[in-house]
């Protein structure tokens, strides 16, 4: 017997009348025979006793008619309770037939009779499978005819006849719409904080005569302050070229829906300007308090100038929107700011005690070449440097073969990410080149171990970014990073000499992300080529490095003979799936297929083991970043990317397709 059962033993035993009338019973009779009166008396009393609880008991106990009445009492109370509850109610089986239901739930869907009918057919958001499997609640939200309602699902049991228990479900209806209502009311209400540069301010107020320069100026002040009157906001001038907007988030929700057309309208203003001004956005939206929407702003407007600016960019939490960013990066002429970032690097190398490069996965040309001439600025600096290198792909073998094969190069310099990891100490510097998303990085994990980082970019600025830099320097207009490292690479130290093979990769480099300087080339890419060629760069082993075999040149043929037109402007098509070098292929395809007449655009899938990668490349007219990014990659203007995992090569066809019309569509509801 457990400790359960002898408690309720006791309590049966000991808490009875009848017990103790026995034990007086028995005391009784032992009295009688020693102290007769005493025992009398007992005997007398025990009789007494038992006569009065007879009858009480008798008078208490109730009948079976009083006993089924009270229990049809409270099964009517427990009825009537639900039928008369305040909100809506259903009860339906494992199945999600509905089993009983209270009048409330016909005012929520209009109809009657629904027992014995599915709980989906009337809530297409609620189905069977979602019931709980415990004693948790599962709480929904769904709308019906523009009403909102919580719904909350019990699990109750349920005895029949045969005392076999089913589960069956609760569902309660709460209606929701008023609490979401003034939520919708006190979000507009909310102040959204933004920030206004003009983004070519210098480079305009050059190309216009000095009496017309006041006229300017003051246009667009006019014009940002009619938008700011329009959504009746406030901009008010910080500085020549910086501006401080407010907003409700009401009037910010009609500007998205426009597509911020003041962007057009300030590129619109033509006085004698050769240049049209540009204006870059950057709006902080439903910060907790209004520094931290101040801080999101600054967060947006980062990365709308990191995109080459003309567009706008709103930071809702965690959550980035972008609008606009349809016209070409401008050259700024001036290197004052690469001056500065390298005298900034420089300090930076030497208060470390070794620097780790890294690229992006799958590094080409470029990345190879940007970090090679890291490595050399380590060198001219007397540190210790290693390139992070888990295995060389098709594009970079043969400048990777050539390194190796240098006796100019005593010591190791590759390390694959494990032996970084193995580097990484309190003064280790790390340098990310040619990308700046942490996830597209060769080693991640060394961006998490390391407190000093160092990124040299010119791809458009993505929402996914290296927050935790200690120096970026991410310029959109720059050709290629082999040109943003050549020209760190002149102010590391007075006299440069890098070694012939250190030249030649930074300039085939920039010889391929320039498409031979065709593409995004501008003065400064000149005068970089120019200053490697002088430390030893030849442009005939440079052209060398590019040569394809006759399988890789029949692969690209192939790839522009089955291209597609789409929208009779657009070249789309497959390199061929079995080439070692697909990657390299399809990019080279993409290139030729901009040399067809008529197709401002192209795209070349390639599959890669279990990746579909995508090559697009444009004339300039179409933005592919923005198709691209559509599809989670990115890159520029007219040179991007993006890859599929576990995607099929006509699933990532159709998913391309769906992106270009998309992007069509939102410029055609922008013009």
């Amino acid at each position: 017997m457990n400790k359960s059962d002898l408690k309720t033993f006791m309590n049966r035993v000991f808490l009875q009348p009848h017990f103790y009338i026995f034990v007086l019973f028995v005391f009784g009779v032992i009295f009688l025979f020693y102290e007769p009166v005493i025992g009398f008396i007992a005997m007398l009393v025990c009789a007494a006793s038992s006569v009065f609880t007879l009858l009480w008991g008798k008078k208490r106990s109730p009948s079976e008619e009083s006993i089924q009445s009270e229990v049809y009492d409270l099964h009517s109370i427990q009825k009537d309770l639900l039928s008369y509850f305040p909100f809506p109610f259903i009860m339906v089986d494992a199945h999600g037939w509905i089993k009983w239901y209270n009048s409330k739930i016909e005012d929520v869907i209009k109809e009657k009779n629904i027992v014995n009918k599915n709980v989906h057919n009337l809530f297409s958001d609620i189905t069977a499978d979602q019931f709980p499997k415990g004693k948790e609640q599962i709480i929904k939200t769904i709308t019906i005819e523009n009403r909102h309602y919580k719904v909350y699902i019990d699990r109750v049991y349920l005895s029949n006849a045969n005392e076999k228990q089913r589960n069956m479900y609760g569902l309660y209806f709460i209606d929701n719409t008023n609490h979401i209502i003034l939520k919708e009311e006190n979000l507009k209400q909310k102040v959204s904080i933004g920030l206004i540069f003009i983004d070519n301010y210098e480079e305009v107020m050059q190309s216009v005569e000095d009496v017309r320069r006041p006229l300017l100026i003051a246009l667009i002040d006019r014009k940002l302050n009619a938008w700011a009157q329009q959504g009746e906001g406030i901009v008010k001038k910080l500085e020549k070229d910086q501006y401080l907007a407010l907003f409700n988030n009401e009037h910010l929700e009609e500007f998205r829906q426009k597509k911020f057309e003041i962007l057009d309208e300030i590129r619109q203003i033509h006085i004698g300007n050769e240049l049209p001004v540009t204006l870059s956005i950057g709006f902080g939206v439903n910060g907790k308090t209004l520094p931290q929407s101040m801080e999101y702003a600054k967060a947006a407007i980062d990365l709308a100038l990191g995109r080459g600016g003309d567009q706008a960019v709103i930071k809702n939490v965690d959550k980035y929107l972008f609008y606009g960013g349809k016209t070409k990066e401008v050259e700024k002429s001036t290197r004052v700011k690469a001056r500065m970032k390298a005298y900034a690097f420089r300090e930076i190398i030497e208060e470390s005690d070794e620097i780790l490069i890294m690229g992006h996965k799958n590094p080409d040309v470029d990345c190879f070449g940007a970090a090679i001439g890291v490595y050399r600025a380590a060198q001219l600096l007397g540190k210790k440097a290693y390139i992070v290198l888990n295995e060389p792909t098709n594009a970079i073998k043969t400048v990777y073969e050539r390194i190796i094969a240098s006796k100019e190069y005593e010591e190791k310099i590759f390390l694959n990410s494990i032996e970084a990891i193995g580097h990484t100490g309190e003064r280790t510097l790390v340098v990310v080149v040619d990308v700046h998303r942490p996830s597209y990085t060769e080693c991640p994990e060394l961006l998490e171990l390391s407190k000093n980082i160092v990124v040299f970019d010119h791809h458009r600025r993505s929402a996914e970014f290296i927050e935790n830099a200690v120096l970026t320097y991410l310029e959109p207009f720059i050709s290629s990073t082999c040109e943003m490292i050549a020209e760190i690479l002149q102010y590391i130290v007075d006299k440069v000499k890098l070694k012939p093979i250190e030249a030649d990769i930074l300039l085939a480099g920039i010889t391929i992300d320039t498409k031979n300087f065709v593409f995004k080339t501008g003065v400064r890419t000149f005068e970089a080529a120019a200053f490697l060629r002088r430390n030893g760069a030849d442009s005939t082993r440079v052209r060398m490095l590019f040569q394809n075999d006759m399988e890789s040149y029949k692969a690209r043929a192939a790839a522009v003979k089955d291209a597609q037109i789409y929208r009779n402007n657009m070249a789309i098509s497959i390199a061929p799936s079995d080439i070692k070098n697909g990657a390299v292929i399809a990019a080279q395809a993409a290139d030729e297929l901009l040399n067809i007449s008529g197709i401002i655009a192209s795209f070349v899938m390639c599959s890669i083991q279990n990746d579909i990668m995508i090559s697009a490349r444009s004339l300039g007219d179409i933005n592919v970043q923005l198709i691209m990014e559509k599809l989670g990659g990115g890159g520029h203007q007219t040179v991007a990317g993006a890859q599929f995992s576990d995607t099929s090569i006509s699933e990532a066809y159709d998913k391309l397709i769906e992106a270009i019309d998309e992007y069509l569509e939102e410029g055609a509801e922008r013009r």
